[in-house]
């Protein structure tokens, strides 16, 4: 009977202890695919180094030094690359085909980086917007690289 109960609390344990990373999965837009150097992810203003694995929400940045890069693949499949000295912010990004909402609205700030399109661009392509401080590029299902100087 003592050995029952051992498992049985090590099993609430352990589904205690799972339940917090489970909600968190439910919000990521997507994970870091890559990363190497000085690579980072700005969240709520801390920097966070970027690891291979890592989850991706929305509203996070995207940061790297002068020998960083970073690549991250969201969950409809879009991949994003930042190079050297770059920096993008993902303002908004939304994933739900069976609730109909897509968006994905990311900033580059500085740097040089590279898009590949997904699922939201070919399900909704006016739901795809990238920004520049100078320019706004809707895309329609392509994949294009950018260099934004500061």
């Amino acid at each position: 009977m003592a050995n029952r109960r051992f498992w049985i609390g090590t099993f609430a344990a352990l589904l205690a202890m799972a339940t917090p990373v489970a909600a968190q999965e439910q919000g990521a837009a997507g994970r870091v695919k890559i990363a190497s150097g000085s690579a980072f992810i700005v969240r709520a203003g801390a920097e966070i180094p970027a690891v291979a694995g890592a989850v991706v929400y929305e509203a996070d940045g995207l940061k790297t030094g002068a020998d960083g890069r970073i690549g991250v693949t969201l969950k409809d499949n879009t991949r994003v690359s930042i190079g050297p000295t770059s920096e993008v912010s993902l303002d908004r990004y939304a994933y739900a085909p069976g609730e109909g909402q897509f968006a994905f609205a990311m900033k580059v700030v500085r740097g040089v980086a590279a898009y590949v399109s997904g699922q939201i661009a070919k399900l909704s392509p006016d739901a795809v917007r990238l920004e520049t401080p100078t320019a706004i590029v809707g895309v329609r299902g392509t994949s294009l690289a950018m260099r934004v100087e500061p």
